[in-house]
């Protein structure tokens, strides 16, 4: 039988320690989770502003489904894009101040339908070489040449560049915030390449959309950026708390997505009721600007809190706190440790990060108290002693 083939490779990552495994939640999205009847405080939710159980957009996504039913039915281009979806898109351009957007069932399909829509054999890719898993995948499949720049490195970006002068269409591709190491992105220096060497910039906001920015307009807005060639990603099943993806950009550029980008033309439209349900939650994003405010207090708080520990805490001034321990057995143990105390944050490890890098990846949320991130920090000081 084929199937003994697979054998060998799941048992060598359990040997590794890279053999993953999925837990089963029993209560709502919330800083305090209970798995096999059991509380834990949880340090590993992308709810970043902790609106995925409030109580507004659950009364909107009911509103949602008495209104519109509980599916959509069809492709948005088929039947299946309503009065919803439309009013949904119209909002998410104006929030993030560009001509147009389009909706996608998740980030990861976005990504895939952008890259592969905008850019194919003739043109190049350049890509930071810590982006995420979709924009990753996304360049391989469009069959355009990929140019990989180091993490950041703005000098060696433009080298690529500069090497690939005269070579069709060039599309660079960044995570705004990056989802292991919590750094952002020097957006102002890759529009600035793109003016010199005509090229587009895609941003996954993926983790800064709701956090960053004035009223949470995302990273975009916190550099005070303004530029047609920026085509805009954000997911919308973190920060803004319900599910599904959007990108925004010049109206040609959504044009040509919904005549090319496959992920979105050849997906069932996802449930009107979301699209309801995350109309409200962007005005809870533009409203509540004491949640940003508390996520910087509490990232504050953690930072100073762990500054003595053996391990290294990377620079991060986002709701992404990676503590790098190293090997992967051993951030393991750090893991289940934690998890006897009812601390709930799993280790991260190759190949999310690079090898020698795994991590606990601390997650914040304005849902988060002070007391808390100070249980976390005394915790932490006490399994290193």
């Amino acid at each position: 039988m084929p199937f003994s083939t697979l054998h060998p490779t799941l048992n060598e990552r359990a040997v590794t320690g890279l053999l993953r495994t999925r837990c089963t939640v029993e209560s709502p999205s919330s800083p305090h989770i209970v798995i096999d009847g059991k509380s834990y405080l949880s340090f590993c939710s992308n709810d970043y502003l902790g609106l995925a159980n409030h109580p507004q957009l659950i009364s909107a996504m009911q509103q949602g489904a008495q209104q519109w039913g509980v599916g959509s039915g069809a492709s948005h281009l088929v039947s299946g894009h309503t009065v919803a979806h439309q009013q949904m898109e119209i909002a998410l351009a104006k929030f993030v101040g560009k001509p147009a957007a389009l909706f996608f069932s998740s980030g990861y399909l976005a990504n895939l339908g952008v890259v592969q829509a905008l850019v194919g054999r003739g043109d190049t890719v350049f890509a930071d070489k810590l982006n995420h898993a979709s924009l990753n995948d996304a360049m391989l499949l469009s069959r355009a040449a990929i140019k990989r720049y180091r993490h950041n490195d703005v000098a060696h970006l433009a080298l690529l560049l500069q090497q690939s002068a005269g070579t069709g269409r060039k599309l660079i591709v960044t995570d705004a915030v990056f989802s292991m190491d919590g750094d952002i992105a020097p957006l102002p220096e890759l529009v600035g390449l793109c003016e010199q060497n005509d090229a587009w910039l895609l941003i996954d906001d993926a983790h800064g959309f709701g956090v960053l920015g004035k009223q949470g307009r995302g990273s975009v807005a916190h550099y005070f950026l303004n530029n047609p060639r920026i085509i805009y990603m954000a997911t919308l099943g973190k920060a803004a708390g319900v599910s599904g993806a959007f990108v925004a950009a010049e109206q040609v550029v959504i044009d040509t997505l919904l005549q090319a980008a496959r992920t979105y033309i050849y997906t069932t439209a996802s449930p009107p009721a979301l699209a309801s349900t995350l109309i409200a939650s962007l005005g809870l994003i533009e409203q509540d600007d004491w949640r940003r405010a508390q996520l910087q207090k509490l990232i504050a708080q953690l930072r100073a809190g762990l500054q003595s520990l053996p391990w290294k805490l990377l620079p991060s001034d986002t709701p992404i706190q990676p503590l790098v321990v190293g090997e992967n057995n051993v951030v393991l143990k750090l893991s289940d440790a934690l998890r006897g105390q009812g601390i709930w944050i799993p280790a991260i490890r190759p190949p999310t990060v690079p090898p020698g890098t795994a991590r606990l990846r601390i997650s914040l949320s304005a849902a988060h108290s002070d007391c808390d991130v100070a249980r976390l920090i005394t915790t932490l000081h006490e399994l290193a002693r």
